[in-house]
């Protein structure tokens, strides 16, 4: 009898210390998902803000270039116009100058 009962004493420990550990267990895993979302979270926070600067980075630049290609296209036609008007005024001169040594 007396046997019997300590060792249905023991197990009663052993299972108690079982549930125990595994609560313990739990805990520290529930600690360990909360710890994993968290991260997860500002992870995924983090993403989302990056991908936003880089479309906003990338918007910038692509307005910053049309604006710089639209400057160089108007030297281009002013430089173009500039040109012809000049050319012009040499051939006028010119023609001028024929007309008088002539």
């Amino acid at each position: 009898m007396v046997v019997v009962v300590i060792l249905v004493v023991l197990v009663v420990v052993v299972v108690m210390m079982m549930m125990v550990i595994v609560v313990l267990v739990m805990m520290v895993l529930m600690m360990v998902l909360k710890v994993i979302v968290v991260v997860m979270v500002v992870v995924v926070l983090v993403m989302f803000v990056v991908i936003l600067v880089m479309l906003v980075v990338v918007l910038v630049v692509m307005v910053l270039v049309t604006v710089v290609v639209m400057m160089v296209m108007m030297m281009v036609v002013v430089m173009v116009v500039g040109m012809g008007v000049v050319m012009m005024v040499v051939m006028v001169v010119v023609v001028v100058v024929m007309e008088v040594v002539w």
